[in-house]
């Protein structure tokens, strides 16, 4: 089952890490870098735009308090929001916990800790999700998603973040067509959607480094004017 996940987090380098941890577990990620842009990304989902399974909400935002925009939102909506924070205060933690978010995270936490307690508060709303897969094996290759390595015939390939991430919401999709419009919503996120020239770019780059002839692949395929699907694999965990 496939989320989206609304992350509101105004520290770059951690908003781009936890949206490409999220995207490798197969979820839509909308990111936002402040409380005005978390508002009108909740206001465009409202208005027709797919729903906000779930929230990730930093405290300390340049135009805001988060715990303000929380109790805001539990006023209309119950979307479940886990928050973030380096604040580690007891009584803060009741206070949020009280007013509606249903976990508290203190930085810095492990991705996969992060990861397993979304799980757990959407279970919690009646929406089992199962944990990504985490290896697949075709013949001499290997993706293991979990370490973030690429093995092929016994040795480990180099993959830049973004041919990774690529790489893993294809695997996340074994043996299905996964669209142009989806790869860039989901890697490089929804103002992508129609720069084609990237998934053209790193597909070659991916069938370069994984593909025994990469101008005639057998793994990574094209499906002609729809988008792209890796073939299913021998053995998937």
């Amino acid at each position: 089952m496939t989320v989206q996940v609304l992350l509101v987090e105004d520290d770059r380098e951690l908003r781009e890490t936890l949206r490409e941890a999220l995207v490798v577990e197969g979820h839509r990620v909308l990111a936002a870098a402040s409380l005005a842009d978390a508002r009108a990304l909740s206001e465009h989902a409202g208005r027709g735009g797919a729903d906000i399974d779930i929230v990730v909400l930093d405290l300390a935002l340049p135009d805001g308090d988060g715990e303000a925009w929380l109790s805001e939102c539990r006023r209309s909506r119950n979307t479940p929001t886990i928050v973030i924070s380096a604040g580690a205060d007891e009584r803060r933690k009741i206070r949020l916990l009280d007013a509606g978010a249903d976990d508290y995270l203190v930085k810095p936490f492990g991705i996969g800790e992060l990861l397993a307690r979304i799980r757990v508060a959407l279970r919690h709303r009646g929406r089992a999700l199962a944990p990504a897969v985490i290896r697949w094996r075709r013949g001499a290759l290997l993706v293991d998603v979990a370490a973030h390595r690429v093995n092929r015939d016994g040795h480990e390939v180099h993959l830049t973040p973004t041919e990774f991430a690529l790489l893993a919401r294809l695997v996340r999709s074994a043996g299905q067509v996964v669209t142009h419009r989806r790869l860039l919503t989901d890697v490089w996120g929804a103002d992508a959607v129609e720069q084609t020239q990237y998934l053209r770019l790193y597909m070659g780059q991916l069938r370069a480094k994984l593909e025994d002839e990469p101008a005639a692949p057998r793994t990574l395929l094209t499906e002609p004017g729809i988008g792209y699907r890796i073939v299913e694999g021998d053995e998937t965990d």
